[in-house]
């Protein structure tokens, strides 16, 4: 009872950016018995709710929502403009815009300002991710379900599937073979399964797919879209642990934690060699052996088993963190902060990155939604960093949010931002 009175009172408070609060605040109020429970904190553009709060207003620091009848949210999925929340009871909720079905929830609600259940899963979830317009969700048995845009195939549902699909649905061509990751990006899709194997499908302009292509008349890549899940050819043997996909890009890692990526390296964002476009996976023997790797519009970063963070691609607003906003061809460590601590996590938005230390604590950097872009009379409806203004960070910057809580998960959308903490 006092929990949920705490819980409503704060996300009134929360959402009155002039009040100034911090998460460390709010958590002063719960007894020592919420020790250990996980919650969810969004900040950012808040167009169309996707930050769940029960508004359409932006948040400038990160904001509490608390919109699962006190059951503990596992994990977070922020995507375009709308955001997936796992909870422990393996449950999903969606806020946000649902313009292609991408909330899962029905085809005449255009968008929802506070989480709603996906329905039509019967089964109990463990992994969630969302693309552009897209979203899926995999169960504890290892199916896979997705829903929203499929205008290129990436729902993987076929030729013949419709352009949109509002609610959650079964791959069936994959039954017998256990998902246990996807990663969504723009237009495209890609899994791994627990044997290693890499699938991807949906747009496959600039190799993101990783399926070879030969160049046509005129040397234009003839690339086409994949409406159905297909092993990439050139990581067959290589058992792959973890996968990822950007907007024109995708990577991977393997069990021996070398990195492979592909897609479009034009225009000197992503590029390492003289190729323009890698259409099949190309392993980066620059890196140390890693763990984790996440794509971004046109950045990438990797961590290390060390913990060290490594980034290199477009480094607009200086969304690689490394002091400037200079393009960077090869991966280059991040370093300030991270050389006193390791990196446990980290996920990149459109322009903008977040990490996790070590010991708990949110760092963001990039594009803060500053120079008005996307302002409407003047005023950003930026705040994807977190740290109470619309500027870019060029340097990876704390978020205070007080000693009694640490950061798990954290996920960049396209301009928003969310982490699940749990109380200390």
């Amino acid at each position: 009872m006092w929990t949920r009175a705490c819980s409503q009172f704060f996300k009134l408070s929360y959402r009155n950016k002039n009040l100034g609060l911090g998460l460390g605040f709010c958590t002063r109020c719960y007894s020592t018995a919420e020790k250990g429970k996980r919650f969810a904190a969004l900040w950012g553009n808040g167009d169309y709710g996707r930050l769940g709060l029960g508004s359409v207003d932006s948040q400038w620091r990160p904001v509490i929502c608390s919109a699962f009848n006190g059951d503990s949210v596992r994990s977070i999925a922020c995507g375009g403009a709308h955001t997936l929340f796992l909870t422990e009871s393996g449950r999903v909720y969606a806020s946000g815009l649902n313009d292609f079905g991408q909330l899962g929830i029905s085809d005449d609600k255009n968008y929802a300002m506070e989480p709603v259940e996906v329905s039509g899963i019967e089964k109990e979830i463990k992994h969630v991710s969302a693309g552009y317009c897209h979203s899926c969700a995999i169960t504890v048995d290892g199916e896979l379900y997705m829903w929203g845009k499929n205008s290129n195939g990436q729902l993987g549902l076929g030729k013949s599937a419709p352009k949109a699909v509002s609610t959650p649905s079964k791959i069936e061509c994959l039954t017998g073979i256990i998902i246990e990751m996807a990663a969504l990006g723009s237009e495209h899709s890609i899994a791994v399964t627990d044997e290693g194997a890499t699938l991807s499908w949906g747009e496959g302009n600039s190799g993101r797919l990783g399926h070879d292509r030969q160049s046509g008349l005129f040397n234009f890549l003839s690339s086409r879209s994949e409406y159905s899940p297909r092993l990439v050819k050139r990581l067959e043997g290589i058992k792959v642990n973890t996968v990822a996909a950007g907007l024109l890009h995708s990577a991977c890692i393997d069990e021996n934690g070398n990195v492979f990526i592909f897609g479009e390296r034009k225009l000197h964002k992503l590029n390492f060699g003289k190729s323009d476009d890698v259409t099949g996976p190309s392993m980066l023997s620059e890196l140390p052996i890693s763990e984790e790797v996440t794509c971004g519009g046109y950045h990438t970063c990797v961590i290390t088993r060390n913990g060290d963070l490594y980034t290199w691609g477009s480094n607009e607003n200086g969304c690689l963190g490394i002091g400037c906003t200079d393009v960077i061809h090869s991966p280059e460590r991040v370093e300030g902060p991270f050389l006193r601590q390791s990196v446990s996590k980290v996920s990149c938005g459109w322009k903008h990155t977040a990490a996790i230390s070590a010991d708990g604590y949110v760092f963001t950097w990039g594009w803060g939604g500053s120079h008005g872009t996307f302002s409407v009379d003047g005023h950003s409806s930026g705040g994807q960093l977190g740290h109470g203004t619309d500027v870019d960070y060029i340097e990876p910057t704390v978020i205070d949010l007080g000693s009694d809580v640490k950061a798990v998960e954290v996920s960049c959308g396209f301009n928003h931002t969310g982490a699940i903490f749990e109380y200390k």
